[in-house]
């Protein structure tokens, strides 16, 4: 299974990501320009927001006005390129978003001395004023700024004209227009794109267009399901004809699709709903869909083109669905309905793999497309997942759990009788909300009145999904007081839902008062009562809450993935736990990401969901978390104490350990020899199985392990090769020991290795004369004769049985692999089961200072400081830990008396070795009679080899010298020093006098000023020993060591 990894690295959005989410407008690296290649899958990394492709962006006071408008807000305009955003000061009268592509000109205006004002005209004729409210340079660099990111906009201006037919707001103003219009037009549309085309379109009436289905032929704009078999509700009661009157003169005076202001009547008629023919273009524009759906035109045609056939385990269960989606509205008992819905949520599994298919998405996509088109679902469907609902749709749908529990949290602070009465009934109070959340009420309530929650929620944010839900509960408050169970408190649910079109005051004289319904009643209670909930208070119970909910998340799916294991061999169930705990910190670990990471925005990034090779499908489809071997290696290194370098660092302050990760052929051949499918990646079955190989074998099994490790062919022998491969691992692993004991073992291993090898090879054996032979032999002239063997290298040597031999000849050896290797693998940490809140950052103003303060930077700071107080003091010190030294069941007093065994030779075996030598050196020497009579380039190379092997025989005399140093008897320690001054007495002072009379009779026989310092040299050295300390050397009165003066460096 597939393991939560993006949950460790979470991190909270920066500025510029929360202010593009207000705003509802892609990153830069989501808007590709038109000359780049379309990209069908999601890009990663597209996260952090930072990059603007090498534009920046910037924030400014400002005034806005439009021309012929009388109303002005002031507010703050930002620069997030390729958008040009205005919001003002209350945050809720005028709000824009103008792409930079659909401005076509920026003027600087002469206005009165110091104010800085620019005039923008939009793509739709309107002109808009701003006045930058900043000093002058501020203003002045501000302008700068937007006039690059224009620049850089020019390709994609191109494409805006192809693209705007398929928007219906273009179609309703370009065709449709009264009588009334003709004789009286607009003042403000003169002169621009929409007045020229007025006269032209006077003509139609558009009532039907208004009021019934477009049908064919009527403009090529995105249709959606409901322009063919009809759109929910009764089109005469729901009024749409009056509504999109209303809707087609605000978008004469304020603007439409990518160019619309959010006015004040704005937010009224979003309320009163939309129209259903508007209703899909409306919500791609608020929320910021169309910006996605523009800059990728190809994308959706392209992934159903390249993924056409395949099947996954997100198709198999999308066909499941498909008849479970909206089965009651009349285009999904039909196979274009259906093939529609297919085709969309089959994209975006293969757009957003990380997600695939999670149920609820066939209800939420079902909706989308009775209003628009299957482009315009598709890019919509990706807004909400990645960013109005995030981690709804995930795999361990964190987003969803999350919101569950801020929705409980706000309960309690704003119901909290309903909260405790349920609290005392034991009702889960998630078993209704949760499908509420998930398919924004649409399961929940008549779809009319569902589409007008999903209105508000894509205008105003997620936190209308809270407002409704506590306005719900409110409003049935009495009845749940009185709810004893779920299942009550689902069935009340319904029965309100079904009834939220009734009148919520039947029994009222006043008959404007028995219109009301339950729904308009509903979004009154949600919109005036709970408008305290905003979404900086969303925000702030998510912060609070997450970690709890990511370490519930972490435990279930450390359950679930302990329980799926078919083989756990001889480890107990906190064994497997602790595996499971270091193999999961070392997926999410930074030093543990793709070796073979690509570059660019598709590059995968650590801590994606989808970090590639860390997910593969297996044949049944289903996603499974596997492991590289760069991040073998960080998981290796916590268990296995061989596998890390650990410094210890003392000064005087403090002592710490550091920790890095270490590199050596062995780690590799462990990854390898435990990929047994030689997928190139391991699961945590391939890990637990490896490890119980390693850990509860014992001696015997140690050894054919470490054998079959590094044989690689695996036909049971080991190459000459080989063999110094397995002592250059046996190295690596006892590098870090003291003494020299474990070198000792493993020159012995190789010494014992060879002459066991070479008393059953078939080939003759020459050793260069002047070498010993038998006991006294060294390991490296073991290996220079046994190299200079007539066959090859890589032909079968050492059998595993003469393997046994060889290690079970030396105590430490057999040791090592009868307990210390298997100890060396440590399972005894205990992990911290609430990672997230123990790591939890604080908040606050304090919280903040710490989390500005306490950063790993300013630790490795702290660190150098006391490092190099340590040393100005002498107190710095530095030295590897051993790696065996907690396993070894010796003490080191005891290492000291382990020896090596007798030789593995029998005196017969030890006899025909050492004539074999003989012969074999004196046919080598024949052969070498023979062979100076050659050509002067095999002669030149003979001497090279010959003086090359001379060089090294000198080498290693000369380190076997060092290694092995006499014992002199000179250097004893004599017990009557004493006695013996006192029999001397005065004798002994004429005794020392000779010597020293011979040792200047020496000196100046030899010269005894030929290697010092002569003339003026020599004076400024007799100078220097009669200097004074500065500040004016040291008195009498003065303590010992302190100078008298301030001028000495260091007081001693």
């Amino acid at each position: 299974m597939s393991l939560p990894m993006h949950l460790r690295n979470y991190k909270e959005k920066s500025k510029d990501e929360q202010t593009r989410d207000f705003f509802n407008v892609p990153v830069w690296d989501a808007v590709p320009s038109p000359n780049e290649e379309p990209v069908t899958t999601k890009p990663r990394g597209v996260k952090d927001g930072s990059s603007s492709g090498g534009l920046q962006g910037m924030d400014i006071n400002a005034v806005l006005s439009v021309e012929g408008k009388e109303e002005v807000y002031a507010g703050r305009l930002s620069l997030l390129p390729p958008f040009l955003c205005f919001i003002s000061l209350d945050r809720r009268s005028c709000r824009c978003t103008l792409p930079l592509y659909t401005i076509r000109r920026v003027e600087r205006l002469n206005s009165r001395a110091g104010v800085f004002a620019l005039s923008l005209a939009t793509w739709h004729g309107m002109r808009i004023i701003l006045q930058l409210t900043s000093l002058l340079p501020t203003a002045e660099h501000f302008s700068i700024l937007l006039r690059d990111a224009l620049k850089s906009q020019l390709t994609s201006m191109k494409s805006l004209k192809p693209f705007l037919p398929s928007l219906y707001s273009e179609y309703l103003l370009t065709t449709s227009s009264s009588s009334a219009q003709q004789q009286n037009p607009d003042h403000l549309l003169l002169g621009t794109e929409l007045g020229e085309k007025s006269g032209t379109a006077a003509g139609n009436d558009g009532e039907g267009d208004l009021r019934g289905p477009g049908g064919d032929g009527k403009g090529s704009y995105q249709r959606g399901l409901g322009e063919t078999f009809g759109f929910p509700g009764d089109a005469r009661k729901m009024r749409e004809r009056s509504k999109m009157k209303l809707w087609k003169e605000y978008f004469m005076i304020h603007g439409r699709n990518f160019t619309l202001l959010r006015y004040p009547p704005f937010q009224r008629l979003l309320q009163v709903g939309l129209p259903s023919r508007l209703r899909g273009e409306l919500w791609e524009v608020m929320s910021g869909s169309i910006y996605l759906r523009f800059a990728n035109p190809q994308t959706y045609s392209l992934l159903l083109s390249n993924n056409k056939g395949k099947s996954s385990q997100s198709t198999d269960e999308i066909e499941k669905d498909l008849n479970r989606s909206l089965p009651e509205y009349k285009a999904y008992q039909t196979e274009e309905g259906l093939a529609r819905l297919r085709r969309v949520l089959v994209a975006y599994s293969f757009r957003n793999p990380e997600l695939g298919y999670c149920q609820a998405l066939n209800i939420v996509v079902a909706g989308l497309l009775i209003y628009m088109s299957e482009d315009q679902a598709f890019w919509l469907l990706e807004v909400l997942c990645d960013r109005i609902l995030p981690g709804y749709y995930s795999p361990s749908m964190e987003g969803t759990l999350l919101d569950q529990r801020v929705f409980e949290a706000l309960v309690q602070r704003c119901l909290p009788m309903i909260k405790d009465h349920f609290a005392s009934v034991d009702v889960q109070l998630s078993v209704a909300s949760l499908p509420w959340f998930l398919s924004l009420y649409i399961n929940s309530m008549p779809l009319i009145f569902a589409f007008r929650i999903v209105d508000c929620v894509l205008a105003m944010g997620v936190k209308v999904l809270f407002q409704i839900g506590l306005a719900v509960l409110k409003i049935n408050g009495e009845a749940l007081l009185e709810v004893t169970d779920d299942g009550m408190f689902i069935s009340l649910m319904r029965d309100y839902f079904s009834t939220i079109g009734d009148s919520a005051h039947p029994n009222h004289p006043d008959p404007r008062v028995r219109a009301i319904t339950n729904f308009q009643e509903l979004l009154v209670v949600a919109f005036r009562e709970f408008n305290i909930i905003t979404d900086d208070t969303i925000q702030a119970e998510r912060r609070r809450l997450r970690a709890i909910i990511s370490d519930e998340i972490e435990k279930f799916s450390k359950r679930a993935a302990v329980r799926n294991l078919k083989k756990v061999g001889s480890f107990d169930k906190d064994e497997i736990g602790s595996i499971y705990d270091y193999y999961f910190t070392a997926v999410c670990s930074p030093d543990g990401g793709p070796a073979n990471g690509g570059s660019g925005s598709s590059s995968p990034k650590f801590g994606d969901q989808f970090d590639q090779p860390r997910l593969q499908v297996d044949a049944q489809g289903r996603v499974e978390t596997r492991i590289d071997l760069k991040t073998f290696r960080v998981f290796l290194s916590e268990i296995a104490t061989w596998a890390r370098e650990e410094t210890v660092t003392t000064n005087a302050f403090i002592q710490r350990t550091e920790r890095r990760l270490a590199d050596h052929e062995l780690i590799d051949r462990l990854f390898y020899s435990w990929d047994t499918q030689a997928q190139g990646t391991l699961s945590l079955q391939d890990v637990v199985i490896g490890l119980d190989r390693v850990m509860h074998a014992g001696l015997m099994e140690s050894i054919e392990w470490f054998f079959n490790l590094h044989d690689k062919d695996k036909d049971g022998f080991l190459t000459k090769d080989e063999v110094i491969q397995l002592s250059e691992s046996l190295l690596f692993v006892f590098r870090n020991e003291p003494g020299d004991i474990y070198l000792a073992a493993v020159s012995k291993f190789i010494l014992n290795a060879y002459e066991f090898g070479d008393a059953n090879s078939p080939h003759p054996i020459s050793s260069p004369d002047g070498v010993p032979r038998g006991d006294q032999e060294s390991a490296s002239h073991v290996r220079e004769r046994s190299d200079s063997t007539s066959g090859p290298h890589n032909l079968p040597y050492l059998n595993l049985a003469t393997f046994r031999m060889v290690v079970l000849a030396d105590e430490l050896l057999e040791g090592f692999f009868g307990h210390d290797l298997a100890a060396s693998f440590q399972l005894d940490k205990t992990v911290d089961e609430d990672y997230h809140q123990a790591h939890q950052k604080p908040e606050g103003i304090l919280g903040g200072l710490m989390n500005l303060v306490v950063t790993n930077e300013n630790k490795s700071r702290l660190n150098r400081l006391a490092d190099g107080f340590g040393a100005a003091l002498g107190k710095h010190a530095e030295w590897r830990k051993p790696s065996l030294a907690k396993t070894l069941p010796s003490s080191s007093s005891q290492l000291s008396e382990l020896g090596t065994r007798e030789s593995l030779l029998t005196p017969a075996q030890q006899e025909q070795r050492r004539n074999r030598s003989v012969s074999a050196a004196s046919q080598a020497s024949a052969r070498s009679t023979s062979s100076s009579v050659g050509t002067p380039e095999s002669r030149s190379l003979a001497d090279v080899e010959a003086k090359y092997r001379e060089e090294q025989d000198l080498v290693r005399q000369a380190q076997e010298a060092v290694m092995h140093r006499p014992n002199f008897a000179i250097d004893a320690i004599g017990d009557s020093d004493g006695e013996e001054e006192e029999e001397e007495g005065e004798g002994g002072r004429g005794a020392d006098d000779a010597v020293m009379d011979e040792v200047e009779a020496f000196l100046k026989a030899h010269g005894d000023d030929d290697g010092g310092l002569k003339g003026e040299q020599k004076k400024q050295a007799e100078d220097l020993l009669k200097a004074e300390p500065m500040g004016g050397g040291v008195s009498a009165n003065n303590k010992p060591g302190r100078p008298s003066g301030e001028g000495g460096l260091i007081d001693l």
